[in-house]
């Protein structure tokens, strides 16, 4: 992955998806923002955590029936059923991008919290009208809302519509939130280091949505979808 940015270098300057995948999320998402965003400060999206929650939960179905040996975990293989059943056009790259993006831990399954981000990478990637019909047997018309929600999260705290998030960003997103207030600062910083996985001073949609799963608590899940104590 990328590499650590000092605190005085500018990581955006001249920045370089890492991949083709981030290339591609880089584009959608910049095509996202150019749209604008309904939210108004980070408290807003706080409040709709349960909602989203609720609603993520229920991709549970969806994660059990692809998990064809019903191991707990998605492979590669599992993957291509997946998309060749909802007809779903990616290609062999593509397919393997995706699965390799979601899956933080590199041992060839995705657990539940990884399957989340894959569907909602796949909402911003699939944004296309010929995309309308896998989303229904996806059954992501009920998860749009969520989806879109999540999306539009992102879109506010990219201040500058480049695609990523930066650690200045964020601490504007904080600040707007929490003005006046000596710890927002601190706020900012701690949730910015929650979702730069890779320490390259940037955060990525993908990184955010993983960061999202934890706040959230589906991280937190075990194998029969039920709460960790």
């Amino acid at each position: 992955m990328g590499g650590v940015v000092g605190k005085e270098a500018s990581p955006r300057k001249g920045w370089i998806p890492e991949t083709k995948l981030e290339a591609k999320m880089v584009k959608a998402m910049q095509r996202r923002e150019s749209e604008g965003t309904g939210m108004r400060s980070f408290n807003s999206i706080i409040l709709k955590f349960p909602k989203i929650d609720e609603s993520l939960r229920k991709c549970k179905t969806i994660f059990e029936q692809f998990d064809e040996n019903s191991n707990g975990t998605i492979d590669p293989e599992e993957l291509r059923h997946c998309f060749h059943k909802l007809e779903i056009t990616f290609t062999e790259e593509e397919i393997i991008d995706l699965f390799e993006a979601c899956d933080i831990n590199e041992n060839m399954g995705m657990k539940f919290n990884e399957f989340i981000v894959l569907l909602c990478l796949v909402y911003l990637l699939k944004d296309d009208p010929a995309a309308l019909h896998a989303k229904s047997r996806m059954g992501l018309p009920n998860l749009e809302a969520t989806f879109e929600t999540l999306v539009d999260t992102f879109v506010f705290l990219d201040k500058n519509k480049d695609g990523y998030v930066s650690k200045q960003e964020m601490v504007q997103a904080i600040n707007e939130t929490n003005s006046g207030e000596c710890c927002s600062g601190q706020i900012a910083l701690k949730r910015f280091e929650e979702m730069d996985w890779d320490k390259n001073g940037m955060v990525t949609f993908k990184e955010f949505l993983f960061a999202f799963t934890r706040w959230i608590g589906i991280d937190d899940m075990d194998e029969d979808g039920e709460e960790k104590v």
